[in-house]
């Protein structure tokens, strides 16, 4: 699940980071759904922001990507 644009606001690099890696593709939630393009819509927005919000913050280290692993 997408988090809200108040927690994307709210959120760290690391917290960024960690949404970036493990959130699934825009619109997945709802495939096969009237609605569909609505989640996909929503999902995109956020999603920019979460990229906007990342660059800004400097991106990932190797740090972070390290403790933020692969896993789920």
């Amino acid at each position: 699940m997408y988090p809200t644009l108040e927690e994307i606001q709210a959120a760290n690099r690391y917290q960024l980071c960690s949404w970036y890696r493990r959130l699934p593709n825009p619109g997945s939630s709802a495939i096969g759904t009237d609605k569909f393009q609505e989640v996909l819509l929503r999902d995109r927005v956020l999603l920019d922001l979460i990229c906007e919000r990342l660059k800004e913050a400097g991106g990932f280290t190797r740090a972070i990507s390290k403790a933020i692993g692969w896993d789920s």
